[in-house]
């Protein structure tokens, strides 16, 4: 087996698309030798712990509604042509993304860290839901058959906390300055939104290389 890391934010909509891609290409060679493990990476470590008005925190970011409408066009266009239908219209609060990173760490630990990222991910761009909103959480946690009470206590203290935001910290360090990045066999990173060909190919050498070993 081979490691694939993948570092990501919940809120991240390139995360999405690139996540969508890669598994075109896992689905396509269903004797991939990938294991895949998750890494919390906060876009906006700042964010108050409540999450703000999205059209706000747009427009802050990007000097007003037009700089909004202009920066998001390139991402919907690569959602589309991925078959994702993002409505950013929709999503009303931008959240803090601690919690939803705990969220994946949890799961993981139930061997369920893969289907909470893609559920957290369908749940902000697809149902526009608030995923730093605690029932919210616990819904989606229900979803996947954990304990959603479990998990309302968990999101009610500071458990592992410092260990996301250490991690976060870690993959900074490591010289991580935007996701989604993939790291390949724990050494080769693969930065940003990949098509599916780049995966498919990546693949193959990697079954290539095992044969020839």
């Amino acid at each position: 087996m081979v490691k694939l890391d993948i570092i990501s934010d919940p809120i991240c909509p390139w995360c999405y698309i690139g996540k969508t891609l890669l598994d075109r290409a896992l689905e396509s060679r269903p004797h991939h030798p990938f294991t895949v493990e998750w890494h919390p990476f906060q876009l906006n470590p700042d964010m108050p712990k409540d999450g703000m008005d999205r059209r706000t925190y747009l427009e802050a970011k990007f000097g007003g509604q037009d700089g909004a409408v202009e920066a998001y066009k390139p991402v919907l266009e690569r959602a589309e042509a991925a078959g994702l239908d993002i409505d950013f219209g929709a999503i009303t609060r931008t959240p803090n993304t601690i919690d939803a990173h705990r969220m994946i760490h949890w799961a993981g630990i139930e061997g369920r860290q893969t289907p909470m990222a893609m559920a957290l991910f369908r749940a902000y761009f697809d149902e526009a839901r608030d995923i730093g909103d605690a029932e919210v959480l616990a819904d989606i946690a229900d979803g996947l058959e954990m304990d959603a009470a479990l998990i309302r206590r968990l999101l009610a203290s500071d458990a592992d906390v410092d260990d996301i935001r250490a991690r976060d910290t870690q993959c900074r360090e490591m010289g991580v300055t935007g996701v989604p990045t993939f790291i390949v066999a724990r050494q080769h990173a693969v930065p940003g939104c990949q098509p599916t060909d780049l995966w498919l190919k990546v693949i193959d050498e990697l079954v290539a290389d095992d044969k020839e070993a």
